[in-house]
């Protein structure tokens, strides 16, 4: 994309046209992705209960793990409609960097990321594509941390000690209907 970027004359009007289509055309898409993936989760329906811990988030001022306990459907819906969220934070930050700033460079950049990482999400892969929940796709998704492995076990625990512990401390686990 960069070295197409540099081919391309920003400054004319006509290819600032077409740079535009194609990244509304690119959010369609995207949107289309998680929506249908949104459908499929909400077909299956699948009530199988699903418990885990969260690590803290100093953060967001949380200083002890909590015990989650939803279904999988529910997380599903979470993970997706997250991932949804995300189109229109993109959306409202590169409108203001091209419709304020008049920058092009980052909309035409932003052309085929959305889509990518839509076809690449957990969700998609499993209600799309229909692979196993098995390895990366096992539930709770590992998240991707900014800062590699040097943070230090912040992904969701699933053994049995970890939310036996959780659930004697009484820390959550109140199912939310």
């Amino acid at each position: 994309m960069m070295q197409i970027s540099r081919r391309l004359d920003m400054e004319d009007p006509t290819i600032i046209l077409y740079v535009r289509i194609a990244y509304v055309a690119s959010v369609v898409i995207t949107w289309s992705i998680y929506s249908y993936a949104r459908a499929q989760i909400v077909k299956k329906n699948d009530l199988t209960t699903l418990k885990y811990v969260t690590p803290p988030n100093p953060l967001g001022g949380q200083t002890e793990e909590k015990l989650e306990v939803t279904t999988v459907r529910d997380y599903d819906l979470q993970q997706i409609d997250s991932a949804i969220k995300s189109i229109y934070t993109g959306l409202a930050m590169m409108g203001f960097m091209h419709l304020y700033m008049k920058y092009t460079n980052p909309l035409f950049m932003q052309i085929v990321s959305p889509v990518k990482s839509a076809l690449e999400h957990n969700e998609v892969q499993i209600h799309v594509f229909n692979k196993p929940a098995t390895g990366d796709l096992k539930r709770p998704f590992k998240a991707p941390s900014m800062f590699g492995a040097a943070t230090g076990g912040s992904d969701p625990k699933t053994d049995k000690k970890s939310i036996e512990t959780a659930e004697k401390a009484g820390k959550g686990g109140v199912k939310a209907e």
